[in-house]
């Protein structure tokens, strides 16, 4: 079998078994298992033969018309490198082991057919904008991704929240969907063509007659896929679905493919200096300002997702300085680590019974419970705090080394700027990252809540798939050395600045949370018993204003305030309270743009009722008047006929001589 038609088969596969999940899944149960795992598991083999087929060497492009169109043609385009051979070998990975993971989680959910079928069908959505050659093609896949989350967000749909969170996610990044869809259009209108080898060799020859408009537009659909302020509101609250679908949506589709976009377009990008300064501040904000909010947050879903917002953030900086190399280097360590640390959290909820306990400030005895999930997230955990040796370092310190590079002004095209605002955000970004983890670990494993009913040992496939993404995680930065032919050449073996001052910051964030925690027990301690502990950043309305916003219960972040162990109090201060609720940015947009959409469509009602309706009323009403008035002159009377007759006349007849 050629490398091409193996590429094919592999978002081909998934596909399949989604139509074969939609249609025999509830008539056929027995069926909906192997429906579920064999096509994705087949997908990732198949992926990692291609990978292994491609290696580093030339691209592979082929192409076949798929329609005429009568101007820019539009092409069934299979373009295969390094890049989108690794990225192809996460994805499978990943959605297998969800797949796997889910016949454990979901056993007993009575809409697992559909589910499993959504998931087989999001992951040949981003397997087809992985391997696509045509940007028409790749935003099929991207939008029948969004669609994807929408259902699978609001899988839950009997509760309010998962009502909400489905219907902002899809609506959120629609927003951006929109001005991506005009970019990709002007960027067609600029070089006569869909292709992306087209289009990056007309940037290199001609250039490009808009470019920062084109960039800008394009920057609006990835900061909505890719969760980036300010459009990554939408992610925190999309963790109202099931864990599985959390791992798969954080570690290898939907935010990973505006990643992937930039990543392969950054020619396009980086011919606007303006937009590459707007792509550094934008990941600035969003790392230190997601690092913060995890920091604050209670449900541990929570914080994996702004951690996700902010570990996207260190991508985005890294393609901001023109290292795409470096940004997928860490897209994949960090599907490993985040894919693993989301299942488990799964395997917490799950020994807990119930996704309301997902309260960090309730849960107590997990470690011994759950040895699988405390071992491997343990080292997850490091990995994402980027201590050594594990994946999360040796991604992090390429991202970091490549910005320290353009602080010097010699990468060409890039303004030294952009370079320091992402290597000092990136620096403060190390620090709370590493202070977040360790809050989450001391919190979840050696936490001091009231304890959760034991609801017995884990099914196999969940723990088994804890161990597979192990592998990577403590792994994968290993392979750095091996990897440049992958990643045009470049090398990402770690510098010594920026991994001392990097690792530096990691402890000490690690140092001072376990610092501000055991302070934090010896004050509960000696705290006599029925004293209130007041919490600093206490807001009595607080909760309901987050409830408004977000058109969801409050969440249990709030109450964790009112833990007395919670670091985050003596480390945030009054600033908690704040980055509890994501600095108030649902709030905002409320007041911004709900509400005057909500008034404009009470205006809109009330003249559509009141005015338009009237002359609607008014145009039936007028003539059933004037036949109520015809009718009262028929009255059966011929003199009373004869007698108007005569008036008739004599009217027309004086009219005449006058």
């Amino acid at each position: 079998m050629t490398l091409t038609t193996t590429a094919v088969l592999v978002p081909l596969l998934p596909f399949l078994g989604a139509v074969a999940g939609f249609l025999l899944g509830r008539r056929h149960p027995g069926f909906v298992r192997p429906l579920a795992v064999l096509p994705t598991l087949a997908a990732a083999l198949l992926a990692i033969a291609v990978a292994f087929g491609q290696g580093g060497g030339t691209a592979t492009d082929v192409a076949t018309r798929l329609t005429p169109t009568g101007s820019v043609p539009i092409d069934l385009a299979l373009h295969i490198d390094g890049f989108a051979a690794l990225i192809g070998v996460l994805v499978g990975v990943v959605a297998s082991c969800v797949q796997i993971y889910s016949t454990g989680y979901l056993r007993d959910d009575p809409r697992y057919p559909s589910y499993a079928a959504l998931v087989s069908l999001f992951t040949s959505a981003m397997l087809l904008v992985v391997y696509t050659g045509d940007l028409m093609v790749l935003l099929v896949g991207w939008e029948v991704m969004g669609i994807c989350s929408y259902f699978l967000v609001g899988h839950y749909w009997e509760t309010e929240a998962a009502r909400a969170a489905s219907l902002k996610a899809f609506l959120v990044t629609k927003l951006g969907d929109v001005p991506f869809l005009f970019g990709i259009f002007a960027l067609a209108a600029d070089t006569g063509t869909f292709r992306i080898t087209g289009i990056l060799s007309h940037v290199a020859r001609d250039g490009l007659d808009h470019p920062t408009l084109i960039a800008l537009l394009l920057l609006a659909g990835v900061a909505g896929k890719s969760a980036q302020f300010p459009l990554h509101t939408w992610l925190p609250d999309a963790m109202a679905g099931p864990t599985p679908v959390s791992a798969l949506i954080h570690a290898a589709t939907m935010v990973a493919a505006g990643v992937y976009l930039v990543a392969r377009l950054l020619p396009v990008f980086a011919a606007s200096a303006a937009a590459l300064v707007v792509l550094a501040v934008l990941a600035a904000i969003t790392m230190v300002g997601s690092g913060l909010a995890a920091l604050a947050q209670d449900d541990i879903k929570r914080v994996l997702a702004y951690s996700t917002v902010g570990q996207l953030g260190y991508m985005t900086g890294a393609l901001a300085v023109g290292d795409r190399g470096a940004a997928v280097f860490h897209l994949l360590s960090h599907g490993a680590f985040k894919a693993l640390l989301f299942l488990c959290a799964g395997v917490i909820i799950h020994a807990a019974g119930t996704n309301s306990l997902a309260a960090m400030s309730r849960m107590s005895g997990l470690a011994r419970r759950i040895p699988d999930a405390f071992w491997t997230g343990t080292v997850a955990l490091l990995a994402l705090a980027a201590i050594p040796p594990f994946a999360g370092f040796f991604s992090k310190e390429a991202v970091l080394g490549a910005a320290e590079h353009a602080t010097t002004g010699a990468v060409p095209g890039i303004p030294g700027a952009v370079g320091w605002t992402v290597l000092i955000s990136g620096l403060v970004t190390a620090l709370l990252t590493a202070a977040y983890a360790t809050r989450l670990w001391l919190l979840a494993f050696r936490g001091s809540g009231a304890e959760a009913p034991d609801h017995g040992r884990q099914p196999l496939a969940m723990n088994a798939v804890l161990w597979v993404l192990f592998i990577p995680t403590a792994a994968l930065g290993l392979g750095a050395p091996f990897l440049p032919d992958w990643f045009d050449g470049r090398s990402l073996t770690p510098t010594l600045t920026t991994s001392v001052l990097a690792t530096g910051a990691a402890l000490i964030g690690g140092l001072v949370t376990y610092a501000a925690w055991r302070h934090s027990i010896a004050l509960a301690a000696r705290t006599p018993i029925g004293v209130a502990v007041a919490a600093p950043d206490a807001s009595p309305g607080l909760s309901e204003e987050l409830a408004i916003a977000t058109h969801t219960p409050p969440y249990a972040d709030i109450a964790g305030a009112q833990d007395p162990a919670d670091p985050s109090r003596l480390l945030l201060g009054p600033l908690r309270r704040h980055a509890a609720t994501g600095f108030h940015l649902d709030a905002v947009y409320t007041a911004l743009f709900v509400r005057p959409v909500r008034a404009a469509a009470t205006l809109v009602r009330f003249l559509d009722r009141e005015v338009i309706g009237t002359y609607v009323r008014g145009a039936g009403t007028a003539p059933g008047w004037l036949g109520a008035a015809v009718r009262r002159a028929q009255t059966g009377n011929v003199q009373s006929y004869l007698g108007a007759l005569l008036a008739g006349s004599l009217v027309l007849a004086v009219a005449a001589v006058l």
